[in-house]
């Protein structure tokens, strides 16, 4: 299984427009990624411009075809308005799963 973890911040006033791109980003894999087993958004209750994400896939073939998916590019192209700093990404081999 692999997993990516992303931790993202939102500019000042955009949190909840970057929790809708990430949800629509959420329910296109839903519909459309059946190698895409959980994609997941949690908010920082603390600071609610902190989000994390964390995706797990069947196969490396899996996440390209999520990463190369069109709701991905939209969600990329809405970004720069979006995005405080840079996303702090981390591609894993699942160890342990409950």
């Amino acid at each position: 299984m692999i997993t990516i973890t992303a931790v993202i911040r939102a500019k000042a006033g955009q949190a909840d427009t970057l929790r809708d791109a990430l949800c629509a980003v959420a329910d296109n894999v839903a519909k459309n990624e059946p190698g895409t087993i959980g994609f997941f958004i949690s908010q920082d209750l603390s600071d609610p411009n902190v989000f994390t994400t964390y995706e797990r896939f069947t196969s490396t073939a899996a996440m390209e075809l999520h990463n190369g998916s069109p709701a991905v590019a939209i969600f990329f192209a809405q970004a720069e308005a979006l995005i405080d700093g840079p996303v702090i990404l981390h591609t894993c081999q699942e160890v342990s799963c409950k």
